[in-house]
């Protein structure tokens, strides 16, 4: 397994909303986060006319081009650098589309600078222990340290060190693309254990699966469901 099991939890609490406010928030995913699994899933698949209708429901819905830059930007982490480029190429294209049509998106903001002593590695094994909830060790990074410091610097370090998009909208992304994959249960697992410290509720994997279930395809909501039930039995 990849990563280890998640012991830490992400507190959610915001004081300036009321309790069922709360509720609200914990038990339902934004239109927009809705809109993140679309597009997440489609492009890591590689069906680019499916992700070009994800692609103008999820501007139409509020995300920025920005976030959505992001999203198809981590996308070759795990699908692969063809996948991402394939589905940026199709972003490009859908802007371009949009705005012939006098539509403007909005631009979103951009990513904060680094810090001027920012270093990938040191940066990434911090991000990684924190969202996994412990350091990460093994047989598999004793067999192949190459692997386990480009997780650590690329991975957790550049791409996570971004914050146009929070972790817990990067995990969304991320176990969206690992439903649609075959042969990774075991990185869907993990990535659900994460989404949860990050404050992603059940309710709220529960409608991911039927999201993904309904709108991807059969084989991506029992993947995901199969996760899920080894979420609940841990």
């Amino acid at each position: 397994m990849l990563y280890q099991h998640i012991y830490a939890t992400t507190e959610m609490f915001q004081p300036s909303l009321s309790k069922k406010e709360i509720k609200q928030v914990q038990n339902s995913l934004s239109q927009q986060q809705q809109a993140m699994i679309l597009i997440a899933a489609f492009a890591a698949m590689g069906d680019l006319s499916k992700l070009n209708q994800a692609l103008n429901t999820g501007l139409d819905q509020g995300l920025t081009i920005n976030e959505i830059k992001e999203i198809l930007i981590q996308t070759y982490a795990y699908a692969g650098f063809p996948r991402s480029l394939n589905a940026l190429n199709e972003f490009m294209q859908v802007l371009k589309n949009r705005k012939e049509n006098g539509i403007q998106d909005n631009e979103g903001k951009a990513n904060s600078a680094l810090a001027q002593d920012y270093q990938a590695l040191v940066q990434g094994t911090q991000n990684q222990t924190q969202l996994i909830g412990q350091p990460v060790k093994g047989a598999l990074f004793e067999f192949a340290p190459a692997i386990d410091e480009y997780l650590k610097a690329h991975l957790f370090g550049d791409i996570f060190s971004r914050d146009v998009l929070n972790w817990q909208d990067r995990e969304i992304a991320t176990v969206s693309m690992l439903a649609v994959l075959q042969g990774v249960d075991s990185q869907l697992l993990s990535h659900l254990n994460i989404a949860k410290a990050q404050g992603v509720t059940f309710p709220q994997f529960k409608e991911m699966q039927v999201i993904l279930d309904g709108k991807v395809n059969a084989q991506a909501g029992q993947r995901f469901q199969k996760a899920f039930v080894g979420l609940q039995d841990q």
